[in-house]
């Protein structure tokens, strides 16, 4: 009888297929891949005792009904601080505040760092300058912006606002032009005005990036077609911008519901501008209250997490759009 050869299977084939030439073999392939993220180590390592680990203590601690007052008297409540949080009044009027407060900076800041990109996209003797300086808010400390609204722009008695109003007052004639105490009258909107002058250069830069990478090419064909220069930003600058509107969207909101410089600067917390980081700051340092201070962090931090994960998508699609034009 003659042996019959054997078979040799496709699969049999390819797992016994040569490794190519000056491929590292398994265990020295792990070895490379452990040299190269070793020097990332100390950085993740860093990162995780900085904010994870302190996040997960807030998360304990958020469990427990804890007045540092009364140290003996601490015990497990479970989840009633979120619930407490959500139910009191100053801790929901101070959610309510945040709201609004997000939601005026950032559609206004937006809606002004828009027409300042549309304004620098244009070719001018000093573009770079004048960028430059319009820059210059966002790079400002938190506080120092506060500190110069509320001392050299809204103070009642030698701020530039009044001042300029007095000017403008002697101008037409007016005798007694009114001198309104902008931070005990207008006390949100003090607040939204500083926050607002510093961060509409944030806005105008991301929007400046999305208009230079308009296709000129189809704007070119539009305005041979015999389009307007609004029905060009209508239907073809204003479609392209909608990823970097959302993206400064979201990433304003991650920010301004952060915010507590601007509202400890200048009103304290009180005239209704107390929004939810000084209510947790009041909670945590004037009432003690551990538990519901640090309740109320962590719905901020889930909060600022559900928008972050928005944020990552829109900047993932822009890539995935940018790659994909190229």
């Amino acid at each position: 009888m003659t042996a019959t050869p054997a078979t040799t299977s496709p699969s049999d084939a390819a797992t016994r297929a040569p490794r190519p030439a000056g491929a590292p073999a398994g265990g020295a392939r792990r070895l490379r891949d452990w040299a190269t993220r070793a020097p990332l180590m100390p950085a993740l390592v860093f990162l995780v005792v900085v904010t994870q680990l302190p996040f997960a203590a807030t998360l304990v601690i958020s469990l427990f009904d804890w007045n540092s007052l009364y140290p003996e008297d601490r015990e497990f409540a479970g989840l009633s601080n979120f619930g407490t949080v959500l139910s009191t009044p100053e801790l929901r009027d101070a959610v309510l505040t945040t709201a609004v407060l997000t939601a005026a900076v950032v559609l206004v800041s937006l809606a002004l760092g828009l027409a300042v990109a549309l304004l620098l996209d244009r070719s001018f003797r000093g573009r770079a300058l004048v960028r430059t300086m319009l820059i210059a808010p966002f790079l400002l400390v938190p506080v120092a912006a506060a500190l110069l609204w509320k001392h050299m722009l809204l103070n009642p008695e030698y701020g530039l606002v009044n001042g300029v109003i007095n000017a403008l007052a002697g101008l037409f004639g007016v005798d007694d032009p009114p001198q309104p105490v902008w931070i005990s009258e207008m006390p949100l909107i003090a607040v939204e005005a500083a926050l607002i002058w510093q961060w509409t250069p944030f806005m105008m830069l991301i929007l400046l990036a999305g208009l230079q990478s308009r296709p000129l090419d189809v704007i070119e064909a539009a305005r041979i077609d015999g389009a307007g220069s609004w029905q060009i930003f209508r239907h073809i600058t204003l479609p392209h911008l909608r990823r970097y509107l959302e993206l400064g969207a979201l990433l304003g909101s991650i920010f301004i519901v952060q915010n507590f410089d601007a509202v400890y600067t200048l009103t304290s917390g009180g005239l209704g501008t107390a929004n939810l980081p000084y209510a947790i700051y009041q909670t945590f340092y004037k009432s003690h209250e551990y538990g519901l201070a640090s309740a109320a962090g962590v719905l901020v931090v889930i909060g600022s997490i559900a928008l972050a994960t928005f944020a990552l998508r829109v900047v993932s699609s822009l890539f995935s759009e940018e790659v994909s034009r190229g």
